[in-house]
Formats: C-alpha cells, sequence, structure tokens
C-alpha cells in the first residue's frame, strides 16, 4: 500500500470526528458519580451527540454537494474546538448535554463529506481499501478519545479531558488542511433543490435502504455494548478506574489493523458472504461478554470491536459505490441512520439495563445482531459484490 497523503488527511479527519464523539464515554461512572445521577440519566450525553449527527448528517450532504468538499471538513474541524472547550467550564448535567450537542451538529460536515471525497477522488476499486483506511482513522480516534479522557481524569480531573481533546481536534484540522488537496473530480449539484431531490431518490432505492439498516444496527451495537461494559466494569466486582475504563478502549485498535484489508476480502469472498461470516463472530464476542473473568471480557470486545469496524467499512464503502451521484447525501443519510442506531442503543440499552442489568444488554445487542445478518441475508443477495 503506497503512502497516500489525501489517505493521511482523510483518515486525521475521521481521527477528529470520533476522538470527540467518544470522549465522554470511559467518563461516565465518574460524572455520574460526580453530579449524582443514574446510568441512564448521564448516558443522555452519548445520546445527544449521536442525535445531533442523526438530525443535521442529510443535510450536510446536500450543502456539500453544493458548496464542495475541502472546505466544508476543515471549517467544521476547527468550528468544533469551540463547544469542545466550553465543555470544561460545565457545572450540570443539562449544561454537558447542551454542548454535546452543539458538538454533535458539527460532526457530519467531517465525517460524511470525506467519506463522499473518497467516492469522488479514488477510482471504484480502491474505494474499499481508502473506506477502510478512514475507518482506521476513526477507530484510532475512537480509543484516543476514550484511553486519553479516562487517563487525563484520573490524572487532573475530567474537565482536563475535554480540553486535551480540544486540542487534538485543532491539531487534526491543522494537518487535514494542510494535506488535503481541493477536489478535483467532485461535481457540484445544480442547487439545493436538486440536492433534495436525489436525497428522495436515495430514499427510494432498495439497496441503499438494506445499507442503512445495516449501518443503524451497527453503531446501536457499538454504543450499547462500550457505554454500558463501562458501567459493568466500573460497578462489583471489578471497580474499574477511569483510566483502566479507557484502557478496555485498546480493543479498538485491532479494527484498526484489520479494517484496511477489506477490500481483498471482499474481492475474494463477496459483500455479502463475508458480511454475514463476521457477523457470526461479532455474536460470539458478544456472549463471551456474560463470562466473569477480565480476560475473557477483553477478548469479547476485541472481537466486537473488529467485526463493528469491518461492517462499518464494507457498508460505508457500499453506499459511496452504490450512490452513482449526490454522494454527499447519500453519505449524510448513511449517517443519519447509523447515529440513530447510536442514540437507540444508549437509551433503549439503558432501559434494558435498569430492568435486566448487563446480562439483559448483551442479550438485546444480540438481538439486534440478528436482524441485522437477516437483512444482510435478504435484502444485500441481490447486489453485486
Amino acid at each position: 500500500m503506497a503512502f497516500d497523503l489525501r489517505a493521511l488527511a482523510v483518515a486525521t479527519a475521521g481521527f477528529s470526528a470520533f476522538v470527540n464523539l467518544y470522549s465522554p464515554q470511559a467518563l461516565l461512572p465518574e460524572l455520574a458519580r460526580e453530579f449524582g445521577v443514574g446510568a441512564g440519566a448521564i448516558s443522555t450525553l452519548m445520546t445527544a451527540g449521536t442525535a445531533a449527527i442523526a438530525l443535521t448528517a442529510p443535510f450536510t450532504g446536500a450543502l456539500a454537494d453544493v458548496f464542495g468538499r475541502k472546505r466544508l471538513i476543515t471549517a467544521a474541524m476547527l468550528a468544533v474546538v469551540v463547544p469542545t472547550l466550553i465543555m470544561t467550564f460545565s457545572s450540570s448535567v443539562p449544561q454537558l448535554v447542551f454542548w454535546r450537542f452543539a458538538q454533535g451538529l458539527l460532526l457530519p460536515p467531517i465525517f460524511t463529506v470525506a467519506v463522499a471525497y473518497v467516492g469522488d477522488e479514488w477510482p471504484p476499486a480502491e474505494v474499499p481499501r481508502i473506506a477502510g483506511l478512514f475507518i482506521s482513522g476513526t477507530s484510532i480516534g475512537g480509543f484516543s478519545g476514550r484511553f486519553l479522557t479516562g487517563a487525563v481524569a484520573d490524572l487532573v480531573g475530567w474537565r482536563a479531558s475535554f480540553a486535551v481533546v480540544a486540542l487534538l481536534t485543532l491539531a487534526a484540522a491543522i494537518i487535514v488542511a494542510r494535506a488535503l488537496p481541493r477536489e478535483r473530480r467532485f461535481v457540484r449539484s445544480a442547487g439545493l433543490s436538486a440536492s433534495a431531490r436525489q436525497m428522495l431518490a436515495h430514499l427510494r432505492n432498495p439497496r441503499l435502504l438494506a445499507i442503512y439498516a445495516v449501518g443503524f444496527s451497527v453503531l446501536f451495537n457499538f454504543i450499547a455494548t462500550f457505554t454500558y461494559v463501562s458501567f459493568h466494569l466500573a460497578g462489583p466486582p471489578y471497580f474499574f478506574t477511569p483510566t483502566l475504563l479507557g484502557a478496555i478502549f485498546v480493543t479498538y485498535l485491532g479494527g484498526s489493523l484489520a479494517v484496511p484489508w477489506v477490500g481483498r476480502a471482499i474481492a475474494l469472498f463477496g459483500r455479502r458472504r463475508f458480511i454475514l461470516g463476521v457477523t457470526a463472530v461479532w455474536v460470539a464476542g458478544a456472549l463471551m461478554l456474560l463470562a466473569p473473568p477480565v480476560g475473557v471480557i477483553i477478548a469479547g470486545l476485541t472481537l466486537c470491536a473488529t467485526c463493528g469496524l469491518v461492517c462499518q467499512a464494507v457498508s460505508t464503502g457500499y453506499v459511496i459505490t452504490t450512490a452513482k451521484e449526490g454522494r454527499s447525501s447519500a453519505a449524510g443519510l448513511y449517517a443519519s441512520t447509523f447515529y440513530i442506531g447510536g442514540s437507540a442503543g444508549a437509551s433503549l440499552v439503558g432501559l434494558v439495563w435498569n430492568a435486566a442489568g448487563w446480562s439483559g444488554c448483551v442479550a438485546a445487542i444480540v438481538g439486534v445482531q440478528a436482524i441485522m445478518a437477516a437483512i444482510v441475508a435478504v435484502a444485500w443477495e441481490r447486489a453485486p459484490s
């Protein structure tokens, strides 16, 4: 894989979006104790960010189809630094939730437009590989957001954690501004109305709808797993500190190593067969989370993270090769359903946690995985590999 400065910039954009999105996750038990609220209430920090993304992602895509790619990506990366810094001054959960929502509103211009940029600027045969590198960037960002915030919180408090994330975001914005060239193959939309018509066309495309459903399931399972395993491990008999909770997200790095090879796996097995096999392994990883030993839980989380990131890489690449025009809006709609799934994973599984504990959460996760496999088996069968 020859070095490509554009690919580095795209991966850095993914890093910056996800380091912000997942930065509170390792801090949730600590924040719940500080503000005197339960697991379900403090998990609204995750719901607020994903809900904001789901709300704005399709419209961000429409704007990018009109105004171009790089300008929107870099502007959003610089802008998201502001609410991230303001979170360090929050004195209540509602204030944190408000600024998390503001943060979420600014993330779609980063990753949905970066995905569309990949679809425009690389040949179709190269798209799965570059999409895999983008997903690697997001996974490293997700890990960094969780691990660094946990470690910094143990050293100097949770407020400094968000300041560190803001500095990382600023550095990433400078890298993208310098390394990402202006788009060369982008075909400008005829206007917002034309872009809106393209979005409606995407919603009438059965293949895209099936991909969107898989995206919903992927983030549902991700958010549910990694949010509530933190409460599971923070309680007896484990009593993990914020640093240890952040350290469990090293499991994300397995996915970072795997996803650049997704293109070869698709060529060898085909999309449908490959995703069904990956989902079967993902179910096995989720069931391992019920075992008491920490080592088995970490192994299960590694499988869950790797399989989820692989599914995300495959479906992301599939969206931008299926949509022949209006790729930003197609990617935006995918992001919207993806993050609606994340919001559902945080809120609905919170109710399950209150009612049935960790074993109930794992049962809900496996159930959604089974539904995702059924969608792939039925609706992806007619799609070419």
